[in-house]
């Protein structure tokens, strides 16, 4: 029988899409009080590989990552995944716009080795984290770079976006070498 063993903190990641500046704003202002502090933020992208949320978010959207100083437990993944879905009912509530889903929020969290997203629609790849969640392994990373899966999104397949997950886990890396604990221990 093999021994348990807690597992290592993980960096908290989000992508927040929306044809709104200011939609993108109160994300990370929201995110950030909720779970620290930003380790960093990416620019915005332009959200061009689908068009699968036209219909309820509009043309034009953008996507922008963030990560959060604060280390968390990966087994907090399907809460922090249903904190995010009430964020975006409640900002949907509060803006005049025309679409129906003016936000989207969409949580994971990087380690050393691969990037896991957390979704609510199950699939033969997906896995059940409990509260009505699931998660996928999106991207690994083998041989210096990270690698797709064949279920990764067209979008996580872009040099753009591994750039700045390799920024993510070079510093969750210096962490880990200097012993650095779960905030908050």
């Amino acid at each position: 029988m093999g021994a348990l063993v807690p597992p290592q903190p993980v960096l908290l990641v989000m992508a927040v899409c929306s044809r709104y500046g200011e939609a993108l704003d109160w994300a990370a202002a929201r995110a950030a009080a909720a779970y620290g502090p930003l380790l960093c933020q990416s620019e915005a992208f332009d959200f061009t590989e689908t068009d699968y949320y036209q219909a309820t978010m509009g043309s034009e959207l953008k996507k922008q990552f963030l990560a959060f100083h604060n280390l968390i437990d990966p087994g907090d993944i399907s809460r922090v995944k249903r904190t995010t879905n009430d964020w975006e009912a409640e900002y949907a509530a509060v803006i005049d716009c025309p679409e129906q889903r003016p936000l989207n929020l969409d949580p994971g969290y990087l380690t050393l080795a691969k990037l896991v997203l957390a979704t609510t629609k199950d699939h033969a790849h997906r896995l059940y984290v409990g509260d009505e969640i699931y998660a996928e392994v999106t991207l690994t990373f083998r041989g210096k770079r990270w690698q797709k899966n064949d279920w990764t999104y067209p979008d996580y397949q872009r040099p753009d976006y591994h750039n700045f997950f390799t920024s993510c886990r070079q510093s969750l890396q210096e962490r880990r070498r200097q012993g650095e604990p779960f905030d908050g221990e």
